[in-house]
């Protein structure tokens, strides 16, 4: 009668015991929990990864009276009336009663996966007045033939940008010629006049570069600006990079440069011109400042979870092998998204962490979000380098990095368990001189990313009185502590790695029970950490 029968499936057990210390009576599914159950007409399906979690729970499971089991046979064929589940099909949205209520909503891969979240935002400047790329990565689905295509323009651009900084930093360390090129030079088909010329070879293994490798990255990036800046004028302005350049030489001339310890050589007017590009561009492009010069991405599946699959690359042509499917069989061809490396990121003992924030949608219409105001840093298990790529520096996500020791040369301040709290990256923010960083820079950025992605989002998921749902942003911190929004997570991990995630992971769920159960019949009750955000 007072509709407290609940059902939790997965590795829950704080849920199911604050609910039972609620006076809530747990329906139990039967034994064969993944087969179709009988006495019920929704199918609960599990995640087979889920397996050593549902022994684990068991086991965490303890009713020495057996007063629980008891009550669970006794409302064995009552419906439900508060379902926590770990993965619940779309379908079964549609079979619920009204006053069920479910940890999920359907059809949020709109923002819950790499590929959903990528199309999402990019429709964001349609919704909202906002740019995602001011906080998401620019990213790309390379199952989608235009998008394949601005990815290859996005990576060309790229490159004759992170070959002026590249200039700029050799100038930096020693005197740039003013002279003109010499004939050695010219005759080796260095001569401006060879420029466009598509025959032209790429300069001997270990020779300098002369000024005209420079000369045509700052007349791309010229024409770029030109386009940037009058792109609501003028559609019809052709694209830098369909100019008389030759791409393939280009990128494999840059290639050396960036990776391979080339020289450059450039006069003291393109160091100049270098300057003076790169500034105007920065006024045009919100990611120049996080892109780095070694135009490094980052492919990912464009819907799977907990690093599965992704890999960071330098090579164009590495990409569009993927795309092509001739690599990974595991994933489906054109499902693959590719995203703008951070290479300017803020680390931490010389070791990348990103953020992992949680927050609650309590309603769609109205939109109404909850953030969370406790969160926790995951830590790579080596230290960070664009120059060596493996997954151990450039993964932070749990699920990856528990297969990796910590490195000898990692920083022993890094801690054992790779996790921090928000309290202690707040305390060395201070110990950096950025102790205001936290409040006025990193939560109003994660709180705008959230709401600009669920906006994105909005009209695409399935609304339903009566569902809430708990997500896991992921997010990067930059230089200058700006957080690059990374993805959305539903149904974020429960199970502590370390101390601290032991503690905040039973916090969030036993303050997401007080927002979504308690605060029904006392809006005045504790929330514990959550604060209201938004509410449409």
């Amino acid at each position: 009668q007072e509709k407290k029968i609940f059902m939790v499936q997965g590795p829950y057990p704080i849920i199911r015991h604050l609910l039972r210390a609620r006076g809530w009576v747990e329906r139990k599914l039967p034994s064969m929990g993944r087969q179709l159950e009988q006495h019920h007409p929704l199918h609960y399906a599990w995640p087979p990864a889920e397996e050593e979690e549902e022994k684990e729970e068991e086991q965490c499971d303890e009713d020495p009276s057996g007063i629980h089991d008891l009550m669970s046979y006794l409302v064995r064929d009552r419906l439900p009336n508060f379902i926590w589940t770990n993965f619940l099909e779309a379908t079964d949205h549609e079979l619920l009663q009204q006053d069920h209520v479910v940890n999920h909503y359907a059809r949020v891969d709109a923002f819950t996966t790499k590929e959903g979240l990528c199309l999402s935002l990019q429709n964001l400047p349609w919704i909202e007045q906002a740019d995602p790329n001011t906080f998401f990565p620019r990213c790309y689905r390379l199952g989608t033939t235009d998008e394949q295509e601005a990815f290859i323009e996005d990576f060309r651009l790229t490159a004759a940008r992170s070959l002026l900084k590249l200039a700029l930093e050799e100038a930096g360390d020693r005197p740039v010629r003013t002279k003109q090129v010499p004939n050695s030079a010219k005759r080796a088909g260095w001569h401006r006049s060879h420029v466009s010329h598509p025959k032209r070879s790429a300069a001997p293994a270990g020779s300098p570069l002369y000024p005209e490798l420079v000369e045509e990255a700052l007349e791309v990036c010229k024409q770029h600006l030109g386009v940037l800046r009058h792109q609501d004028i003028d559609r019809g302005t052709p694209s830098p990079c369909r100019t008389c350049i030759n791409w393939d030489r280009f990128l494999q001339e840059y290639y050396r440069v960036a990776h391979e310890g080339a020289g450059l050589v450039l006069t003291r007017q393109q160091r100049k011109q270098c300057q003076n590009l790169l500034r105007r561009l920065a006024e045009q492009l919100p990611q120049l400042g996080m892109e780095g010069k070694l135009n490094v991405w980052i492919l990912k599946p464009g819907a799977e979870s907990q690093g599965r699959g992704i890999v960071c690359t330098t090579r164009l042509e590495e990409v569009l092998q993927l795309a092509r499917g001739f690599t990974a069989p595991s994933v489906q061809v054109g499902r693959w998204v590719v995203q703008k490396y951070v290479e300017r990121l803020l680390t931490i003992f010389g070791t990348k962490f990103d953020i992992r924030q949680w927050f609650v949608v309590t309603d769609w219409k109205p939109l109404t979000v909850w953030f969370y105001r406790d969160c926790y840093l995951r830590f790579c298990s080596w230290p960070f380098s664009l120059c060596h790529l493996e997954r151990a520096r450039h993964l932070c996500n749990v699920s990856v990095q528990k297969w990796y020791k910590m490195s000898p040369d990692q920083d022993p301040r890094v801690p054992p368990d790779k996790i921090w709290s928000d309290k202690q990256f707040q305390e060395y923010l201070a110990q950096l001189g950025q102790a205001d960083a936290w409040h006025q820079v990193l939560v109003p950025g994660m709180k705008a990313a959230i709401l600009n992605a669920l906006r994105s989002a909005q009209d695409q998921v399935g609304f339903r009185k009566g569902s809430f749902e708990l997500y896991g942003a992921d997010f990067l911190v930059g230089e200058d502590c700006q957080p690059w929004l990374l993805e959305i997570n539903s149904c974020p991990t429960m199970r502590p790695s370390s101390a601290v995630t032991r503690r905040l992971c039973a916090n969030v769920q036993r303050d997401t029970l007080r927002l979504v159960l308690d605060r029904k019949n006392n809006p005045t009750c504790s929330i514990g950490a959550f604060e209201l955000i938004y509410k449409e």
